[in-house]
């Protein structure tokens, strides 16, 4: 079941939807950020992708957030904390668990969903705290070490060219959520390299992370894995699968870079 446009912070933009899991009760719960370059992009366009992870046993929320030119960094992750509040706070009403609360995005979304897993201030500012209600980060095609930065768009969205305080693996140290961090290896918009980097940061500071890179997937094809039928035959909702089991049950992963084939 869907319940759609259920507002979470003021304005517009400040509304999410619940896609809940048949007769389920305390899911894992994943709340989803979509990519667009943080100047693009709606919920409306991500039903396939919360009806596929519904259809796996998950409560999904996706939620809007505002984006450039009506707003700049780091108005877009501000929204992401109220959302991730609206989750806790809601998310057993819809038959999820907010005990076992994971932050996915990709790529624009990726980062949002990155910065709120490792730099606390900002679930902090709503009253939440990484270490504790973050069962564990998702990120598919995300950008995470991408400076300096060169697009003028870009030098504006971030309010310069080279600030660290923009950057998700400034903030790699200290205990943080278990990371699975997914990217094609043809990805010509955001370098896989922003991937593998983040989680060998992560790691050398005794973290759990892993970087997957897909053979012959881009940055949009990546989500393929995550449309319905092809999730069966390609590896990324499985990876999924037994990232949320393996984190329930405790266990770290053997290694902090996989390079895996298009196809199971």
């Amino acid at each position: 079941m869907k319940f759609s446009d259920i507002r979470y912070a003021d304005g517009a933009r400040g509304k999410l939807d619940v896609y809940r899991p048949r007769a389920a009760d305390g899911a894992p719960t994943v709340v989803f950020f979509y990519g667009g370059r943080w100047s693009s992009g709606s919920k409306g366009l991500y039903q396939i992708f919360g009806r596929t992870l519904r259809a796996r046993g998950y409560a999904v929320v996706i939620p809007d957030y505002r984006i450039y030119p009506q707003v700049r960094f780091p108005a877009f992750v501000e929204d992401g904390a109220k959302a991730l509040r609206w989750t806790h706070d809601n998310i057993a009403k819809y038959g999820g668990d907010p005990r076992r609360l994971f932050v996915m995005g990709h790529s624009a979304g990726a980062h949002i969903a990155a910065m709120l897993s490792l730099d606390p201030q900002w679930l902090n500012r709503v009253g939440l705290d990484a270490g504790h209600d973050i069962a564990g980060l998702i990120g598919l095609a995300g950008p995470y070490d991408f400076l300096p930065l060169k697009d003028p768009d870009l030098i504006e969205i971030f309010g310069g060219a080279d600030r660290a305080e923009t950057q998700p693996i400034t903030f790699a140290h200290g205990r943080k959520p278990p990371a699975l961090l997914v990217s094609g290896d043809m990805d010509k918009v955001v370098h896989p390299g922003n991937s593998v980097r983040l989680a060998e940061r992560l790691r050398q500071r005794g973290n759990d992370a892993t970087a997957l890179l897909y053979r012959r997937f881009g940055h949009i094809t990546v989500l393929a894995g995550y449309a319905p039928f092809l999730g069966n035959v390609l590896p990324a909702m499985r990876d999924l699968d037994t990232f949320v089991a393996r984190v329930g049950a405790g266990a770290v992963p053997q290694a902090a870079v996989l390079t895996l084939p298009a196809k199971a």
